[in-house]
């Protein structure tokens, strides 16, 4: 006999059921039946988890056809308590894109070299927060991991790249120069 959808590696102790039950509909046998079904539920599967009222459902290692909710990154909790004022509460970003603006004003005021260092500097200190802090709040974007690579390169670069920055430039390679040399000239 072939199981109804949805009943597969469910059993139900039918002693509980009186064999005239079955012919008079009554109310409270089907309650009882119910109830007996519950607490005999076993799952077969290896995978499982209950649903919304706790019973044991079978589950799929497959990604759902619909997005319904993602995970906070790690880290990504408030950096002050709950009840601090919400600025407060989230600091790192706002040092971090103070600043970045700070850097974007002394760019523009033609502070150039020392506005591109500000800008990269204002990454690593986002990346060292993210090493150093367990809650950054909106600074936790990815994973830990990924936020500390991501803001430490771009940092580090933006700062090499003000440094290599003409005219004058304070830190001079040589092999990028020979590069420069036999790719465009």
């Amino acid at each position: 006999m072939s199981d109804p959808v949805g009943t597969k590696g469910v059993t139900v102790d039918e002693s509980a059921v009186e064999p005239d039950a079955a012919a008079e509909p009554d109310v409270d046998a089907d309650a009882d039946a119910d109830a007996d079904a519950d607490a005999d539920m076993t799952v077969r599967d290896a995978v499982s988890a209950p649903d919304a009222d706790g019973r044991p459902r079978r589950t799929t290692r497959r990604f759902p056809l619909f997005t319904r909710d993602t995970a906070r990154p790690e880290g990504g909790g408030r950096a002050a308590p709950g009840d601090a004022p919400a600025p407060a509460r989230q600091w790192p970003i706002l040092t971090v894109l103070a600043a970045v603006g700070l850097g974007l004003l002394l760019t523009a005021l033609d502070v150039f070299r020392a506005g591109t260092i500000l800008i990269g500097a204002a990454l690593i200190a986002g990346a060292v927060m993210r090493w150093i802090l367990p809650s950054v709040g909106m600074l936790a974007v990815r994973s830990r991991f990924t936020d500390m690579v991501t803001y430490g390169v771009l940092g580090v670069v933006i700062v090499l790249l003000a440094l290599m920055a003409q005219p004058d430039p304070v830190l001079v390679i040589p092999f990028l120069d020979d590069t420069l040399h036999f790719t465009v000239r």
